[in-house]
């Protein structure tokens, strides 16, 4: 008995290596503030320390299981790995609870710049979920197994 794997398109191995650099920056950054690596979290004032360090433990879980989920989702994505699809989708409900607690509940949005926190969050929320829709695409045609 043998098992063929659909056709894996040049297109979807660009999209995988960028999702993964993009993911990895997510990843860096969690790490290096949770490292409170002085390179990195020399660029942010005192406030933003602040709220960087006083987030409550369930945030920071949520922050990192969006984060890992996504990075490891593209991994596999590369992999050619169906499991990519729910990362990405664990990922974004994680990254969609710690968005609303940061805009809603904290004064997050004045302290990181007003709109373009908000454009750069919808950025990273639009990436998650088209990377979602990409893994769902891929395990419907045959790609991901």
């Amino acid at each position: 008995m043998t098992f063929s794997q659909a056709k894996t398109p040049v297109w979807f191995w660009i999209l995988g290596v960028i999702g993964v650099l993009w993911f990895a920056m997510g990843a860096f950054d969690y790490a290096a503030t949770q490292l409170r690596l002085d390179f990195y979290m020399s660029n942010f004032n005192d406030e933003q320390l602040a709220l960087f360090y006083g987030f409550p433990a369930w945030y920071v879980a949520t922050w990192a299981i969006s984060v890992w989920g996504s990075f490891i989702g593209a991994i596999l994505l590369l992999m050619r790995m169906k499991l990519a699809s729910l990362l990405f989708l664990v990922s974004l409900i994680s990254f969609i609870i710690g968005a609303i607690y940061s805009y809603a509940f904290t004064n997050a949005m004045e302290l990181m710049g007003g709109l373009p926190a908000i454009i750069f969050s919808v950025v990273i929320f639009l990436s998650v979920l088209g990377y979602f829709w990409l893994a769902r695409w891929a395990s419907q045609r045959g790609i991901l197994k």
